[in-house]
């Protein structure tokens, strides 16, 4: 049997410093520092876009090599001849050594959802510059060091859950509260993704139809790869790619066409509705039938779309339309969200730079399928890095289109009247400085996009559409193709979106039934049809509950709802990082655990800090208990009309909707703070040589090699032949290519 690792002589050697290399890094490092310096220094009349890509990008890489290389060298100290829970744990299923490449993919398409594409378009109210720095810091300093942390201790744990981490790590009382925070933040972070897909679908007949089309060519997909022609992945995906086309092509004539127009015109609340049903079906129906294939197609155009806009930024250099700092980045009454920059903003950009929700993702089906420990780093931090540069691209794309129109789609229907006169009106009156738009703007944007209205598309996802149309019509197309461009990218962000509300669903009904189970044992298998049916009803019960009332609030239920998912999704982030300190202070770190321990109180700082904002403010712009009781009382006078509410029901509305959302921040923050302090103390007395517990699985030596990174390393490539043609002689150590251990 050939090694199982590289000869360290030759890794040292291909990692060996040479002139070509030296002189690479300084270029990008140069490349990199020009960027910053046109998009945080310099104030000339505009600024380029294509500076974001540069200093992005070049960050990115220098991260990777250097800070990424250093945790890992530092924390994570990789061994490759211990095998992963995919070898020692092979069962074909859930267990199953698999390509990094692939798994890269598979990685990045579970973790990236709204967040990262809905996020920075909201923050853009802020202005540009506090949202990329803080999706380029914020990810290379905490969310890729999460992501990379938690997918190593599951990793080392057999694929253990985060809740089920917590409750080894921090005992009882920490590992109960642990449980409810992820579970109770799960059920918000779905319902706002699923907000996400009505507000870019509702009252757009072209969207619905293309979108919904995607469900059958999923299916179609499923069955074509399991009874028609197994193994050919790449004829279905050709296919699938044409039957995508197809949809966005054919929903223009379904848009325009009396009946079909008519009967795809849905109002929000039934797009709601179907959302739920679609996402309860998804859910308990196979895999292969629709969440692989779904996933399979969402991977190709997630990558391939912002890889295309990135170019397509390159190529026409669109100048920057916000500035650097708005007005609102000093004030607590933004038209898109409400609060102060400190600490909204940082809750906002949630999934971009820092989120709780991938600590999920890194310790549930992605540390089953690594095949080597040395993979982690690309994986777990590469994939972050991946999706940052996904937020970086969306906040180009709302910065770059015209000011008043962002606030034309950005402001809740209340208040602009969903119509175009009045949203005019509404953002003139808000006195920015050169924001000035007209009702003939708004319908003529409407119209080139192929919408009715482009009014209080509130969600972020029509305004990055908008910001994508407007940049690839001037590479392919021209102004005749910004329909298309625009509902290729409704496309692309539902497809985005819905792989996290069906794989959020499933996490959630596998934590309901292993919480169930303690009354009756067959909830924790997966396989017993009725417990996932019961399982499954209640977790959608509980998301589209939340949805429903988000859809109906009358203050816009993105506007209310998206800082609560981004403080729910911050604070889950604190968990994963405090599960992390505990474990790393335990194996012996000292002054390291400060790349841990820093993002952490970073972390922890901000959301505490929201929520108790969110909780206690006076001001009812901010704090849902002071507009609850603003609400409540002008009912108790008898009024029938107060802000944006215009009548009793929709006051009603407000004061209910404000209870629930104001008891969900108490029910957060109580529970992450007692998972925090539980992980403060389990650290220090780590620290100080007590309590000190190994919960890793026993070490198993490896059978098994696999390069490390995207491209193997020359003396890899040479393993890897003597491997291939080992594993040809001996079909049954062949665990990725389907033999048995």
């Amino acid at each position: 049997m050939p090694p199982t690792v590289v000869d360290p002589a030759h890794e040292r050697e291909h990692r060996r410093w040479t002139p070509t290399k030296i002189a690479l890094w300084a270029v990008i490092a140069l490349l990199g520092g020009a960027g910053w310096f046109m998009v945080a220094i310099w104030r000339g009349e505009n600024v380029n876009a294509i500076w974001f890509v540069f200093a992005a990008v070049c960050s990115y890489l220098i991260a990777y090599r250097f800070y990424g290389k250093f945790i890992e060298d530092k924390l994570v100290r990789p061994n490759n001849r211990r095998a992963t829970p995919a070898e020692y744990a092979y069962d074909g299923k859930d267990f199953v050594p698999t390509d990094r490449r692939i798994l890269f993919g598979h990685h990045f398409a579970a973790i990236a959802g709204a967040g990262p594409l809905v996020g920075p378009v909201i923050a853009a109210q802020m202005g540009y510059l506090p949202g990329t720095i803080w999706i380029v810091v914020g990810v290379i300093l905490a969310g890729a060091v999460q992501d990379l942390l938690v997918l190593v201790i599951s990793m080392r744990r057999g694929g253990r859950s985060l809740g089920k981490m917590a409750r080894d790590e921090l005992g009882l009382v920490g590992g109960i509260a642990a449980f409810i925070a992820t579970l109770s933040i799960m059920l918000i972070i779905v319902a706002i993704l699923a907000m996400v897909v009505v507000n870019a679908l509702g009252e757009s007949a072209w969207g619905v139809w293309s979108v919904g089309l995607t469900i059958p060519i999923a299916i179609f997909m499923g069955i074509y790869l399991r009874y028609i022609r197994p193994g050919k992945v790449f004829e279905v995906s050709v296919i699938g790619c044409a039957l995508l086309l197809l949809a966005i092509i054919s929903g223009r004539w379904v848009a325009e066409s009396g009946s079909g127009g008519e009967l795809f015109d849905i109002e929000r609340t039934w797009l709601a509705v179907a959302i739920i049903i679609y996402g309860f079906l998804a859910a308990v129906l196979p895999v292969w039938v629709l969440l692989a294939p779904r996933d399979y197609l969402s991977t190709f155009m997630k990558i391939g779309t912002i890889v295309m806009l990135a170019l397509a930024i390159v190529v026409v250099r669109p100048v920057i339309e916000a500035p650097a700092m708005s007005e609102f980045a000093s004030r607590t009454d933004g038209p898109v969200f409400t609060g102060a920059l400190f600490p909204f903003l940082f809750v906002t950009i949630a999934c971009g730079a820092l989120s709780g929700f991938h600590a999920m993702i890194s310790s549930g089906t992605t540390p089953k399928l690594v095949e080597k420990e040395s993979q982690a780093r690309m994986i777990g931090y590469g994939g972050m890095l991946m999706e940052s540069f996904v937020a970086i691209m969306a906040l180009v794309a709302a910065v770059s289109i015209d000011q008043g129109i962002y606030y034309a789609m950005n402001s809740s229907g209340a208040a602009t009247g969903n119509t175009a006169e009045g949203a005019a009106q509404f953002v003139n009156s808000l006195g920015l400085t050169g924001v000035n738009v007209d009702a003939a703007t708004l319908d003529q944007t409407a119209k080139d996009v192929g919408e009715a209205s482009i009014v209080s598309r509130t969600g972020g996802a029509p305004t990055l559409a908008v910001g994508l149309a407007g940049i690839m019509h001037k590479v392919v197309g021209g102004a005749g193709m910004m329909a298309f461009w625009y509902h290729f990218a409704i496309m692309f962000e539902a497809l985005f979106i819905l792989t996290s509300v069906d794989a959020g669903t499933r996490v959630a009904r596998f934590m309901l039934g292993d919480l169930l189970g303690g009354a009756h044992e067959r909830f924790r298998d997966p396989s017993w049809r009725v417990g996932a049916w019961i399982t499954t009803a209640l977790m959608v019960a509980g998301w589209g509950s939340i949805l429903l009332m988000g859809v109906m609030d009358p203050l816009g239920g993105i506007n209310t709802l998206f800082p609560l998912f981004g403080i729910a999704n911050q604070l889950l982030a604190a968990v994963a990082l405090s599960i992390c300190l505990v474990v790393f202070a335990r194996k012996g770190h000292r002054w390291i655990l400060l790349t841990i321990a820093v993002p952490m109180l970073f972390t922890a700082v901000i959301t505490v800090y929201g929520s108790l904002l969110k909780i206690f403010s006076s001001d009812p712009q901010v704090g849902y208990w002071a507009n609850h009781i603003a609400y409540r009382d002008a009912l108790a006078a008898g009024e029938t009309s107060l802000g944006l509410a215009t009548n009793v029901e929709d006051m009603q509305t407000v004061v209910f909707n404000t209870a629930v959302q104001g008891s969900l921040s108490i029910l957060f923050v109580v529970c992450a703070v007692i998972v925090m302090i539980v992980s403060l103390w389990r650290t220090l007395q780590a620290l100080r040589g007590q309590n000190i517990l190994d919960t890793e699985d026993p070490y198993v030596e490896s059978e098994y090699f696999a390069p490390s990174g995207m491209v193997a390393s020359p003396a890899e490539k040479e393993l890897q032949g003597r491997w291939t043609e080992y594993l040809g002689q001996h079909p049954e150590k062949d665990l990725a290519g389907g033999g048995h251990h």
